[in-house]
């Protein structure tokens, strides 16, 4: 298993090589690899003691982050080294204050593991979530530097639970500590007797809380409120949208005139936002064209910026979170954390959040348009209903917290 392994990272780095030329995100991660040796040489500090931080992306970010602030908190002394492997989760966060260094994980080949440690040396790593890099992890325990996992979750059809997964089971065991989010997590790892376990929770109930604390003032959006308010109209906010999700709620909001729409699609290339305007049949108006005065005169406010939307959801009565029509669904905590209902497409089982906030009564998985229509029509006629959802959604995030205070406990400094 482990000759397999090591095959398919070398021939995954071969084919990121190759498609490079003709593929932007692949050119950014091998432009990066570049860079990373380079990075440590120069801003690491060999008289400080490092922690080591790896997220994948920009969402394993944000479940590392609260746990990197507290760290910073409470251990000063220590620096932080920050890694990512997707260029989607580098290129927003390069420049994220409270890392000391930030580069791209070099490809797990062994050679690339023995250099790459050489110049950091960590006191310790943290791996967030999914990230069970073999020779990393292998060599990190064989240099006697503790290894923990964050947030993590497991499911049956995982490579460790298979007859053929031995030496990643073997791997499980290399790490000091592995923090799971759930107990079904912690049951299956024992089933394999994978001991070094504790259930901590998922990190992103205390950074969307945080987030909520640290809101941004929006004139824009709140002149859009207010001219709501003086109409009787309630806001729908709709998040991370794809087409397909767009293709279900635009039509709704066309005919539903004591309805305002604030909209943030996923990418916000001029394509993307002319099919949106194409299909919106009320006065609409981008972010970035938009000033406070104007509002009154739009029904529907299209977020054309990065970086708006946690902030966006206060504005909103109720909320929906686009991606369950493709791969999956983007973060619904981050609006439910305002006390507003979330809507969803039906491609949610892979994340335990949103199931658990529809049995709590908080979150809501639509099919089609019909679904959807009519759930919207039960919220806009029954106020009782929409205000009890928002609370069981904001309720849902509170009664989770803590997780960081949890995983603290665990890490041994």
């Amino acid at each position: 298993m482990l000759f397999f392994y090591n095959l398919a990272i070398y021939l995954y780095a071969l084919v990121v090589r190759i498609v490079s030329p003709f593929h932007k995100k692949a050119r950014k991660m091998i432009v990066g690899h570049k860079q990373t040796y380079k990075i440590l040489k120069q801003k690491i500090d060999k008289d400080a003691e490092y922690i080591w931080f790896h997220a994948a992306s920009l969402g394993e970010f944000e479940q590392g982050r609260p746990i990197m602030e507290e760290l910073k908190r409470t251990h000063p002394e220590y620096k932080i080294l920050l890694t990512f492997f997707s260029p989607s989760g580098y290129e927003v966060r390069k420049d994220y204050p409270l890392a000391d260094v930030i580069c791209y994980l070099p490809f797990d080949k062994r050679r690339n593991v023995k250099k790459f440690l050489k110049l950091v040396q960590p006191k310790m790593a943290i791996f967030i979530k999914y990230e069970f890099w073999y020779n990393f992890v292998n060599r990190l325990y064989k240099k006697d530097i503790p290894v923990y996992m964050v947030s993590a979750i497991f499911r049956p059809n995982q490579i460790f639970f298979r007859w053929y997964g031995y030496d990643m089971r073997k791997l499980l065991r290399k790490y000091k500590c592995i923090c799971v989010q759930d107990d079904s997590s912690a049951k299956l790892l024992s089933k394999i007797d994978i001991t070094n376990v504790e259930v901590c929770g998922d990190t992103r109930f205390d950074r969307v809380l945080d987030i909520q604390k640290q809101a941004k003032q929006l004139p824009i959006a709140e002149a859009f409120e207010k001219k709501a308010k003086q109409e009787s109209e309630r806001i729908f906010v709709a998040g991370s949208t794809w087409p397909k999700d767009e293709d279900i709620l635009i039509p709704y909001f066309n005919i539903t005139t004591d309805l305002k729409l604030i909209i943030a699609p996923h990418e916000i290339d001029e394509a993307h936002l002319k099919y949106i305007e194409s299909n919106l049949q009320r006065p609409h108006i981008r972010y970035s064209k938009a000033i406070p005065e104007m509002m009154g005169d739009y029904d529907c406010l299209i977020i054309d910026n990065f970086g708006l939307l946690s902030s966006i959801y206060r504005y909103g009565q109720m909320a929906y979170i686009g991606g369950g029509f493709g791969v999956g669904i983007h973060n619904i905590l981050e609006a439910a954390v305002y006390d507003i209902p979330v809507i969803f497409g039906p491609n949610f089982k892979k994340f335990r959040e949103a199931q658990q906030m529809i049995e709590c009564g908080g979150g809501y998985s639509v099919s089609d348009y019909q679904a959807f229509r009519g759930l919207m029509d039960e919220f806009l006629q029954y106020n009782e209903t929409l205000h009890a959802a928002g609370l069981h959604a904001g309720n849902y995030v509170r009664s989770n917290a803590g997780v960081v205070q949890r995983v603290m406990k665990v890490i041994d400094l």
